[in-house]
């Protein structure tokens, strides 16, 4: 089984907890709240774990929320290699009103880091094994190298190992730019990606393919929610319908549908196999509250009773609203 290390440029804790009602300017009752670690590739790393597997999660921390982050993926057993900080490692707060199941995030910004911390996680990373996966997921924070991912691309090049990026905005574009072996953009993020680099093509195929004609990646995994995922490779397109769940919640679903497929490629299962346990994953994701991401028996199962992934040529998946 092929190595997995993940790397969260803008790490966080995440602290959940619910009311019943939000009303303005009135004080609300609250209930005791959860806090959890969070941020894209320490939810991947986290969800490996579940799923019974292994990745190294890499991520500067710093401050009292820093400290708590390291402690509680060591309660988790997660393997961790932090860079430390000056800086205080930020804390997201996730609201749900329990009369609606309406649920409010609030996103607040990381400290900005210095080009040691950035060389510092980069170094990290590059002790992956031959073959294996560097996963960069989440938001960088501010003042990040425009050159980050040029330097991750040839740190992964010098390993025969492979670049995944879950990313947004102008990360996500400098990451194509630079090349990665897998990328998983949602449909809105393919859209805008398709102005911004000026991808041809009506449908997300399309634009999906430009992406890998253009050799900004070799395989484009597109999210869309409810409706499942779309594998996008030189060989063909498979599009992988979700199973339909009871929603609990959506966080933590995309870094759920990441874990799951890189779990199963570092097994070496087939692409469009590996993508649809990481479609089961998001769905039994969706399941939990909360950040409680997926439960193994709950992604085995949904898997189980999936169909198997279809290939098509036509349209492809469109966003669930």
């Amino acid at each position: 089984m092929s190595a997995i290390i993940t790397v969260t440029f803008n790490p966080c804790i995440d602290k959940s907890f619910s009311v019943d009602r939000l009303v303005p300017d009135s004080k609300t009752a609250c209930t005791a709240p959860c806090r959890e670690p969070g941020g894209g590739g320490i939810n991947v790393a986290r969800a490996v774990r579940m799923l019974g597997g292994q990745a190294t999660a890499i991520f500067p921390a710093g401050g009292h929320f820093g400290e708590m982050l390291v402690e509680l993926l060591a309660m988790e057993r997660v393997p961790v290699k932090p860079t430390k900080i000056i800086g205080e490692t930020r804390e997201n707060v996730n609201v749900t009103e329990s009369s609606t199941g309406r649920q409010y995030r609030f996103i607040l910004p990381g400290p900005s880091l210095d080009d040691s911390t950035w060389h510092a996680c980069i170094q990290s990373a590059a002790e992956v094994d031959e073959g294996g996966f560097v996963v960069v997921s989440g938001s960088l924070g501010p003042g990040w190298p425009k050159d980050i991912f040029l330097r991750l691309k040839h740190l992964t090049e010098n390993k025969n190992a492979h670049l995944v990026v879950d990313s947004s905005g102008p990360a996500l574009v400098e990451a194509l730019r630079a090349g990665v072996y897998l990328v998983k953009p949602s449909l809105h993020e393919l859209e805008t990606l398709s102005q911004t680099l000026r991808l041809p093509g009506a449908t997300p195929i399309e634009k999906a393919r430009q992406l890998i004609t253009n050799r900004n990646a070799s395989v484009v995994l597109v999210s869309a929610g409810a409706s499942g995922a779309m594998l996008v490779t030189s060989e063909g397109t498979w599009e992988i319908a979700a199973p339909q769940v009871q929603k609990m919640t959506t966080i933590g679903a995309g870094d759920c549908l990441v874990a799951g497929t890189i779990w199963r490629l570092s097994a070496g299962d087939p692409l469009p196999d590996a993508v649809r346990y990481g479609v089961a994953c998001s769905a039994a994701a969706v399941m939990n509250p909360g950040t409680a991401l997926c439960r193994r028996e709950d992604a085995d199962r949904l898997y189980h009773y999936m169909p198997e992934s279809r290939m098509v040529t036509g349209r492809g998946l469109a966003p669930t609203r």
